[in-house]
């Protein structure tokens, strides 16, 4: 599917957006869930990681395919590995089949885990038979990604001694690791995280539960995006929201307001407000903690006619695609010069927007997103933008609702 995208042809409506509920925490409560039967989970995610999560789990056998869901694909494996019972061929697309998985598998194996590589050594399909993991040490590196810690962490609890897990190097992306323990605390298994060693103390069982998940912060991203290149005035309102989020994205909040973008709470929604212009003519982010937001960061500063420094980017080359490189491909067709290496991107200043390009997505629904901003600007094309089901699949709808204009190709 191919859209058109225009902005509004006046002020951006006055519309209150509902975003559906942080795949992050929904895929991790699906776990914990699976589990602990007792919890019940309000304001699921919509989107297809959450769905394909949802089905891979209730499954002892056979194949489970788990398409573009990096999520899912680390979470199943420490999922089944400790299922006892369990066996299954754990695949997915030729993209997921890119993406390596050995970090997480060497340290299932560690803990008496049997697993197969199908085709090549280090990535999947997996072949999985569930055991009673009776081991309670490992580590593994922390600097690839921190879904291998929180698979491990997510299963913790029903191991027979729960784990003590050693994270060797510079941990990437603390803030996911301590959604994870946050959602721990929540059905009341205790843990501590101490230096570079998390442990996590067995729980049997737990009585009824029910858990709200918040909405996700990196789909309200793109609003912030948005309200950053709109007028100074402009207000968008997202629900549901809380200020002490375990989300490491809501880091937006202090990001945008350099964009001139403040933020409001009310009850469970935030209010966007254009207060005024950016305050600098080029921003440095580190975004180890929230890489996730990288794409939308790049399109606002080009859209401003700001330049960037971005960094602490290493974890996007091993993403739905090489984010780093598609966000050169894509931005270059827009007029931008920018410069990537393996953890950086660097946008330099410019009041020059080229029209007329289609952007293409390469399988990631952030490309998509983060892009779609830039219609406030310049009409612009997005190329299978269906792929925004992956997280955000009123995505479109929820744009129409603030007066843009979409039209199908």
């Amino acid at each position: 599917m191919k859209l058109r995208l225009l902005g509004p042809s006046d002020k951006l409506l006055n519309a209150h957006i509902k975003i559906t509920g942080s795949k992050s925490e929904s895929n991790r409560l699906l776990l914990l869930k699976a589990l602990y039967p007792g919890i019940t989970i309000k304001n699921l995610s919509n989107s297809d990681d959450a769905a394909v999560m949802k089905r891979g789990i209730s499954l002892q056998e056979g194949k489970v395919d788990i398409h573009h869901a990096g999520t899912a694909m680390r979470f199943l494996t420490a999922f089944f590995a400790s299922r006892e019972g369990a066996n299954v061929i754990l695949t997915g697309s030729s993209r997921m089949q890119e993406r390596p998985i050995k970090i997480l598998v060497n340290a299932l194996k560690n803990l008496g885990a049997e697993i197969d590589y199908l085709e090549n050594e280090g990535f999947p399909p997996l072949r999985i038979r569930g055991q009673n993991l009776t081991e309670s040490k490992v580590s593994l590196p922390a600097d690839v990604s921190s879904q291998y810690i929180s698979a491990l962490l997510l299963v913790a609890p029903g191991l027979e001694k729960g784990l003590e897990l050693e994270l060797l190097g510079k941990i990437t992306s603390i803030p996911y690791i301590k959604m994870t323990l946050g959602l721990l605390k929540q059905i009341g298994v205790n843990s501590s995280f101490e230096g570079n060693v998390v442990r996590v103390l067995p729980k049997k069982s737990i009585g009824e539960l029910t858990l709200t998940v918040e909405s996700d912060w990196s789909s309200a991203s793109y609003f912030y995006s948005i309200a950053a290149l709109s007028e100074i005035g402009t207000k968008i309102s997202l629900s549901s929201y809380r200020r002490d989020s375990l989300q490491g994205d809501s880091i937006l909040i202090e990001i945008y307001k350099l964009f001139g973008v403040d933020t409001e709470f009310k009850e469970d929604s935030i209010v966007l407000f254009k207060a005024g212009p950016q305050e600098q003519d080029a921003i440095e982010c580190d975004l180890a903690n929230a890489p996730d937001l990288a794409q939308t960061i790049a399109v606002t500063c080009f859209g401003l006619g700001i330049g960037c420094l971005l960094t602490g980017l290493h974890t996007l080359k091993i993403k739905e695609t090489d984010r780093l490189v598609a966000l050169k491909n894509e931005l270059s067709k827009l007029g931008a010069k920018i410069v990537v290496t393996n953890n950086t991107l660097t946008l330099e200043s410019s009041n020059t927007i080229t029209s007329g390009a289609a952007i293409d997505t390469y399988n990631d629904h952030r490309m998509a997103m983060a892009f779609a901003p830039m219609a406030l600007k310049i009409a612009i094309v997005i190329n299978d933008a269906e792929v925004v089901t992956k997280s955000y699949p009123d995505f479109w709808e929820d744009l129409e609702q603030l007066g843009f204009k979409i039209k199908a190709l």
